[in-house]
């Protein structure tokens, strides 16, 4: 590590950061606008300008920009020169003159970078009294505003959405001083990480459209360090609340997972938290309304009444709920409450992470992979977060090449320049086109068998012990060869596939090019990441449940007479006669959720739960990471933690219960480390929850009383629902928000890090549960190319980020966003029974869609978008259809 000089003091800093960074990292104040630390630098703002000293005798220096010069052993450079602050804010004014002075009624105001920056340069005074440049601004689309006027041309939003996300649709247009950042005509931002543009622009250009429907300002936010529910990755988020009602979702930096950015699913998705649809009551099948204490009441005789009583949990309640129901009807009588295609595919990713020589990579260690191949997953789709980390690690050549050149990292334009197309080599092996095919080696695709028996081919020759794939058409043995060897060769291989598919045996062929690999590296374990479907499916996969079909079995066959339903709507989950005949079988349905769906409108009993933003608990992310969230606001009404309505009398304290949990499923015994407990206290106080500057709360129950009331004591966490309490930062898991003298923006974060870009001060949050597996397992056998071939067409599962998730489409936005069901075909097909674009076809009894020809589907095959809500189950996993223009096969 060089020793620099900065001011006349001595440092000690990395070799591969630029000056900016360096100064950042060690806490020092430097403005800046342009550079981004996920994304690089390329000098466009000026603003970070210092002074550079040739040697310790040289006392004039010259101005240099931070983010673009590397350190050097000895560097002697200055902050705080006269010549280089008055350098800054010459900057900021030129950079201010056609800034429009908005900032009473500018959404970014109060969390604004250029805000923060202006008053960090001492530039309070506007001098130029000319015409300002004025702008027409863009209908960007639901998620986000537009606001050209206030530009300050630092191309962070281009850079973000073309370079790191590789979407195309936002542009910059200039003509001599004019610049402009926007599409080519009004339209949807396509890329589905466009809310990012929120936080990465350091001005209002960009804002947020769902928080400007029910607008506060950003200090009067009351928030809480909380976990993504709408995939499995398990994103850091930091909810926002005011007046009881979920206003915002702003990304929460954690080093290994979602880093500075979230998708727009996981920003925009959180509109069932407010939505008319919420259970807020105790209600009957009858629609009685009951109070809390009734309702507890009527749940305890109808179990009592019961001849036997079964649990049906779900992947996206915490292992606190469902370990608190699994306890209230016995461990033999809990079952999952997953598609049993779907629980068949997490046992065996269990399977593999406990038998093969693998380990689960982070979204981060993903960045670093020198050689991927996805199998199987639509990742694009079904962890769009992966994805984005995906994009990054095929520019890992490019820094090789970089390195090899001698051109930093961080030199954006240069590194890109050196490397023109060269890419890190990924294989995309699927059934339908994907968002990662424009960055793709090659993309193959054929049905789920087909893909697999490919994959078992590749593993065998990686390492020729490995079973052997018979009657692999010749074609493909090229491709084949071509992916084992550049795997072989690769120094950190990345495997990914998923339970997107429904698909045991791809993921058995995923883990068996990874145990192949990790032979051929002399038993190194092999980079793996199989993404599931929601935010606890490995949670409760580790929690040993019995499968949907047995519980249904169970009452068939008169073995239980009463079912209690966790956050889990049944007609997602199987078909839609089944759940009918389960419920009419079964003598009393309990259900408890926090939104009202199907299931639910047919149940003997509701009782209203908690959401992720009013409860704590803990969800098992696809890392096989333990995260703790936290409640923003507590719950109104009879609304209450569904633990709470099962664990009444047996658990006071969710502390009390997460300890239960780990000492009774031996992989989970680590979850009480995610985060500290409620007895947490920082030189004996709180941490709060809301900021410093939050006001109006004296005037905020002046229409019930014009005293202020006492803040409600939380008694489930160290945090505060109040703006007093610990000055210091406190532990990552406990973060609720970033904020720091001068930086007020969420730029702040580099003063939580250990270093800038690096992990939270003292770790990030969670505790990883499955470390690399053992070599015992077994090779997989694998199937014979076409052997499941039957007539028809091979039915497959087709992902949407906006639309095949549950609980984001009750957000309006996310729902204008989502497409109308549809049956998708391959040309071929649909001339083979002529049917064309439009056609509607009918698949069983109930379902009718129309039909959408998709030239890059594999042939063979019959695409169905599942989770929208005409189609929120379609079993695919190993179904054939035999089409019928206009009718049933």
């Amino acid at each position: 590590m060089p020793d620099i000089h900065i001011d006349g003091k001595r440092y000690s800093v990395s070799a591969d950061d630029n000056l900016l960074q360096a100064c950042l990292s060690l806490g020092l104040d430097l403005p800046y606008f342009c550079w981004h630390p996920a994304l690089g630098s390329v000098g466009a703002c000026r603003q970070c300008a210092v002074i550079q000293y040739q040697n310790s005798e040289d006392d004039q220096g010259r101005i240099v920009m931070a983010c673009m010069t590397p350190v050097a052993e000895g560097m002697r450079v200055s902050l705080e020169n006269p010549t280089a602050r008055a350098f800054r804010a010459q900057i900021i004014e030129l950079l201010m003159s056609n800034h429009p002075h908005d900032c009473p009624v500018c959404e970014e105001g109060g969390e604004c970078h250029l805000q923060d920056m202006t008053v960090m340069t001492g530039h309070t005074f506007r001098r130029y009294r000319g015409k300002k440049r004025t702008h027409r601004n863009q209908y960007l689309g639901p998620f986000i505003n537009h606001e050209m006027n206030r530009c300050i041309a630092c191309y962070r939003c281009v850079r973000f959405y073309r370079d790191y996300c590789g979407s195309r649709d936002l542009e910059v247009f200039a003509a001599h001083n004019h610049v402009y950042f926007g599409r080519h005509e009004d339209g949807i931002l396509e890329s589905e990480f466009s809310g990012n543009l929120v936080e990465v622009c350091p001005t209002g250009v960009f804002t947020d459209k769902t928080f400007s429907r029910h607008y506060t300002r950003k200090w009067d936010l009351q928030s809480a360090p909380s976990v993504c529910v709408h995939c499995g990755l398990g994103c850091n988020t930091s909810p926002g609340e005011r007046y009881g009602s979920l206003r915002r979702i702003v990304n929460r930096y954690h080093g290994e997972i979602n880093g500075y950015f979230l998708c727009d699913r996981g920003r925009f998705g959180y509109g069932f938290v407010n939505a008319a649809s919420r259970i807020r009551q105790v209600t009957t099948k009858e629609g009685e309304t009951l109070d809390e204490d009734s309702g507890w009441r009527r749940l305890q005789s109808l179990l009592a009444e019961a001849q036997g009583v079964i649990g049906i949990g779900s992947p996206r309640a915490s292992l606190e709920a469902n370990f608190a129901l699994r306890e209230a009807v016995g461990a033999r009588h809990f079952h999952g409450g997953i598609a049993d295609s779907e629980f068949a595919c997490l046992r065996t990713v269990l399977e593999i992470l406990e038998t093969q020589p693998v380990r689960i990579a982070s979204l981060r260690e993903m960045e670093r992979a020198d050689a991927v191949l996805v199998l199987g997953e639509d990742v694009g789709n079904t962890a769009p977060r992966l994805a984005l980390a995906l994009r990054q690690a095929v520019r890992n050549r490019a820094f090789a090449i970089a390195d090899r050149l001698q051109i930093p990292r961080w030199q954006d334009a240069a590194v890109r320049e050196a490397a023109q197309r060269e890419k890190t080599p990924l294989f995309c092996l699927g059934f339908a086109p994907t968002r990662l095919d424009d960055i793709a080696t090659c993309s193959y695709r054929a049905s789920p068998e087909e893909l697999a028996t490919f994959a078992f081919a590749v593993a065998h020759r990686i390492d020729p012990v490995a079973p052997t794939a018979e009657d692999l058409p010749s074609q493909l043995e090229g491709l084949a060869e071509e992916i084992a060897t550049t795997l072989a060769a690769a120094k950190r291989p990345l495997i990914v596939s998923g339970v997107g598919a429904h698909s045991e045996i791809l993921l058995k062929a995923a883990g068996q090019i990874a145990r192949a690999l990790s032979t051929r590296r002399a038993g190194r374990p092999t980079e793996v990441h199989f993404p599931v479907p929601e935010c606890n499916s490995l949670g409760l996969a580790l929690l040993e449940a019995g499968s949907l079909a047995a519980a249904f079995e169970a009452v068939e066959l008169g073995l239980a007479d009463t079912v209690i339903v966790l956050e889990n709507d049944l007609y997602r989950r199987a078909q839609a006669d089944l759940v009918d005949r389960f419920l009419e079988r079964a003598r009393n349905v309990i259900v408890i959720d926090h939104t009202l769906h199907e299931t639910a409108k047919r149940a003997d009993l509701v009782l209203p739960a908690a959401t992720f933003a009013e409860s704590e608990g803990t969800l098992v992310n696809s890392e096989g990471r333990a995260q703790r969230f936290f409640a923003v606001f507590e719950p109104t009404g009879g609304i209450q933690a569904s633990w709470r309505w099962l664990g009444a009398g047996r658990w006071n304290h969710i502390d009390e219960l997460t300890r239960a949990v780990a000492d009774s499923v031996p992989s989970l015994r680590n979850i009480p480390q995610a985060a500290p407990g409620a007895d947490f206290r920082i030189a004996e106080e709180r941490i709060p929850r809301q900021p410093h500057r939050y006001s109006g709360r004296t005037a905020m129950v002046a229409h019930v009383h014009i005293h202020e009331p006492k803040p409600k004591v939380d008694e489930e966490s160290p945090l505060a629902y109040s703006m007093e309490g610990a000055p210091l930062a406190p532990p990552a898991a406990l973060l609720p928000f970033v904020w720091a003298p001068q930086w007020n923006s969420n730029q702040a974060i580099f003063k939580f890090q250990e270093e800038v870009n690096g992990p939270l001060a003292g770790g990030d949050p969670g505790v990883r549960l499955l470390e690399p597996g053992g070599s015992s397992g077994t090779w997989f056998s694998p199937p014979r190319f076409g052997e499941e071939s039957r007539p028809g067409l091979r039915l497959v599962p087709l992902h949407h980020v906006f639309g095949s998730e549950e609980m984001s489409m009750f957000s309006p936005p996310i729902r204008e966003r989502a497409p109308a069901p549809y049956l998708a075909l391959h040309p071929e097909d649909a001339a083979r029974f002529q049917l064309a674009a439009g056609d509607l076809v009918e698949l069983g009894a109930h379902l009718r869609l129309t039909v959408c020809i998709v030239p890059r589907l594999a042939p063979g095959l019959a695409g169905i978008p599942v989770g929208l809500p005409s189609v929120s189950f379609a079993e695919v996993s190993s179904r054939y259809w035999l089409p019928k223009r206009g009718s049933a096969s």
